[in-house]
């Protein structure tokens, strides 16, 4: 008797802006393989007699390969058991869900996608940023800075206007190299340039500061977006929070309702 797959989005973090049917997903998991991103609050949720396997990949770290996290969905599926690859963000966005749905069609198995909040609206939401704006914004790109093993980055693959939002994904610690990468793909060095870490979390982070200026940021902890384009000028962030005058951008820790609630 084969089961049922749900890939699900956990979203940014923060278990309140899980989506009610992901909240019911979980509760009826009996299998759940998840991402090293998605938060203890979110994995709290699953029920104590499911089997919980934590599948993630981590830069530099050792991880299960992808081939390995298709067979085990399918594995326990065969088994007749409600299976959920629990995912941070929305598994349709640098997910790899594509990888895991073709494993499953082709084994014949039943699956369902449950969309989460994905990173970047995580991110604007955090620093109160639209990532769209009639008067200065009208084209949003997601991209991300990480690519398969087997392929290398190409310049300049995403489109770029002066109303064009950039958000980038998995940017790493070189922000510098982030910066220039951009730069030659059109943006100016003046645009703005805005670093989510942790979206959502306690340990959520921002940073704020132009394109020119990216090399100066210290790495923040990952997950992290950087968000370039003029919106980025509207996030909320004191601009005296640290540094000295303009030489170094502001970076700020805010409160957030998990801190209230303690």
């Amino acid at each position: 008797m084969k089961g049922q797959v749900y890939l699900v989005g956990a979203g940014p973090g923060d278990p309140e802006l899980l989506t009610l049917k992901a909240l019911r997903v979980l509760r009826q998991a009996e299998v759940v393989l998840h991402d090293a991103l998605v938060s203890p609050e979110i994995l709290a949720l699953v029920p104590p007699t499911a089997l919980v396997l934590h599948v993630g990949k981590r830069c530099g770290q050792a991880s299960v390969p992808q081939n390995e996290i298709n067979a085990l969905l399918v594995c326990h599926s065969h088994s007749g058991r409600i299976v959920v690859r629990l995912k941070s963000g929305d598994p349709l966005i640098f997910g790899r869900a594509g990888e895991e749905m073709e494993a499953l069609c082709a084994a014949g198995i039943p699956f369902e996608v449950v969309p989460g909040i994905t990173a970047a609206l995580g991110a604007a939401a955090a620093a109160q940023v639209p990532l769209t704006d009639r008067r200065t914004a009208s084209h949003l790109v997601i991209a991300t800075n990480h690519h398969a093993q087997d392929q290398t980055a190409r310049d300049n693959e995403f489109l770029v206007c002066p109303r064009t939002t950039l958000a980038l994904y998995m940017p790493g610690s070189d922000y510098g190299q982030v910066g220039e990468q951009i730069s030659q793909a059109g943006f100016p060095g003046r645009t703005p340039c805005l670093i989510v870490s942790r979206a959502t979390t306690p340990q959520q982070q921002l940073c704020l500061t132009s394109l020119a200026k990216l090399a100066l940021v210290p790495a923040l902890p990952a997950p992290a977006v950087i968000v370039v384009g003029n919106v980025s000028a509207l996030a909320q962030i004191p601009v005296t929070a640290t540094g000295k005058g303009n030489d170094w951008p502001a970076i700020r820790q805010p409160e957030t309702r998990f801190e209230e609630a303690k």
